[in-house]
């Protein structure tokens, strides 16, 4: 289970993060699976949130929990969980292949091993034979699967999608977001969307809401 004991986040002045407290079981649905829609208008502190729990960020004050078990001193290579942008964040140094076996690599897993799993997570998300190729010669749809199939080889604990189809436009963004649905069923893998579209929140099995830098009831 992971969980958050009274998150605070500031940044100079500006409160980002007011003692948030929150538990998301790790299996909350008969069939392993769990989607959740987390809802805010821009600056309601959903992204900070995310950051800090993956470790990419360090609260102010507060905790973040896994099992009753404090991440303050575990890396963020190494809590298990994953992280999707709407930029994309790939590497453009890597080709496909090394971007996606990455995180991986991070873990040590042999080279040979975490190319293997990356060509095999690259036909979970429709670009078989993409392994070679350079992500700046990419579109940006093909540009989030390969984001997605980075996300996926880890699997994770937990997968956070930070508008992932932000950047994308209306077809090919529901492409990707069917595409989420349908691996995170796969994997069974809690899946937390950070979305402003209502009817996407709907489809998913929890709606979270931060408004003002806290969850509303």
């Amino acid at each position: 289970m992971l969980e958050l004991k009274a998150l605070t986040k500031r940044h100079g002045n500006a409160l980002l993060l007011d003692a948030v407290s929150w538990q998301w079981p790790t299996v909350a649905q008969s069939d392993g699976v769990e989607v959740v829609a987390l809802l805010g208008p821009s600056g309601a502190g959903k992204s900070t949130l995310l950051r800090i729990i993956a470790g990419l960020e360090i609260a102010t004050s507060g905790e973040v929990l896994w099992a009753n078990r404090s991440l303050a001193t575990v890396p963020v290579e190494r809590r298990g969980f994953a992280l999707m942008f709407q930029q994309f964040a790939l590497f453009p140094h890597l080709n496909v292949r090394d971007n996606v076996a990455f995180g991986l690599r991070e873990q040590g897993v042999s080279k040979a091993a975490a190319r293997n799993a990356a060509d095999a997570a690259l036909v979970s998300v429709g670009l078989a034979g993409y392994g070679a190729r350079a992500t700046t010669a990419l579109s940006g749809g093909e540009q989030q699967r390969v984001a997605l199939a980075r996300a996926f080889v880890m699997q994770p604990r937990m997968l956070f999608a930070d508008e992932p189809t932000g950047n994308l436009d209306a077809a090919t963004g529901a492409e990707i977001i069917e595409l989420l649905f349908q691996l995170n069923a796969e994997q069974g893998t809690t899946l937390v969307l950070v979305t402003h579209d209502e009817t996407l929140a709907r489809r998913c099995q929890r709606q979270i809401r931060l408004a003002g830098g806290r969850v509303q009831s």
